[in-house]
């Protein structure tokens, strides 16, 4: 059977998808805590689409 490798993350080094890597999908303990450290420091966002103000969205008097 032949073993499957991804890169990872962090590094982007060939790594060995196994029980036997405890930091998987990272290759290392060094990458796995630099990414947690990303996470922790709120380096990892997702963009938010720019919206556009409309009349409805405007403040002012209530419409009925």
């Amino acid at each position: 059977m032949k073993q499957r490798t991804v890169n990872c993350p962090q590094c982007g080094k060939a790594v060995i998808w196994s029980q036997a890597n405890r930091f998987r999908p990272f290759c290392s303990e060094r990458c796995k805590t630099m990414d947690l450290a990303q996470w922790a420091q709120e380096s990892y966002r997702i963009p938010e689409p720019e919206q556009s103000v409309t009349e409805s969205d405007e403040p002012g008097p209530n419409k009925n």
